[in-house]
């Protein structure tokens, strides 16, 4: 069996799981995430821990444990605690600004781009190089990360474009006479 599917995941309080035929549910302070039921996994509910368990010896079946193990304790914790992922602009003149569910980019282009960010997902941005992207769904959170990342990446010789904080950006060497 998969290590990651032999280990429970247990239910914080103030949060709900329900299990049916067809879909896991989990509600919480931070939203209400569903997700379809896999056929190859057995999932149980018992004193506030949820097990996983293929259900039949095949690899696809062990797999899918670890697998749907994993992504109900993204959603517990999603409704829990939250997600957040941290994107930093490098460069003259580059700068953000939220304003509700819109972020507005000046990142070197002729025009502002502005990004439009979808139902459950907030942006804030604590200084004006500095974008925090929070969220219930790890996934969501994730997305828009990237794609607000591939509006400008980093590019290799001088650095300057949209990274994650703490992202490395080998920089090149420029050409020598």
């Amino acid at each position: 069996m998969s290590r990651v599917g032999k280990m429970p995941v247990t239910i914080p309080a103030g949060v709900d799981v329900s299990i049916k035929d067809d879909q896991i549910s989990v509600k919480g302070a931070g939203g209400l995430l569903s997700m379809a039921q896999n056929a190859l996994v057995k999932v149980t509910s018992n004193d506030g821990k949820l097990s996983f368990e293929p259900v039949d010896a095949s690899r696809q079946a062990n797999a899918m444990s670890g697998t749907i193990r994993q992504l109900v304790n993204n959603m517990v914790q999603g409704v829990s605690a939250g997600f957040e992922k941290k994107l930093t602009l490098i460069g003259v003149g580059f700068k953000a600004q939220a304003s509700g569910a819109n972020l507005n980019l000046s990142v070197g282009f002729s025009h502002p781009v502005n990004k439009v960010m979808p139902a459950g997902i907030t942006v804030a941005t604590p200084t004006p190089t500095e974008v925090v992207i929070k969220g219930a769904n790890r996934q969501v959170v994730g997305q828009i990360a990237a794609e607000i990342r591939a509006i400008r990446p980093p590019e290799p010789y001088k650095g300057k474009g949209i990274r994650y904080t703490g992202e490395k950006i080998t920089i090149k060497e420029t050409k020598k006479k």
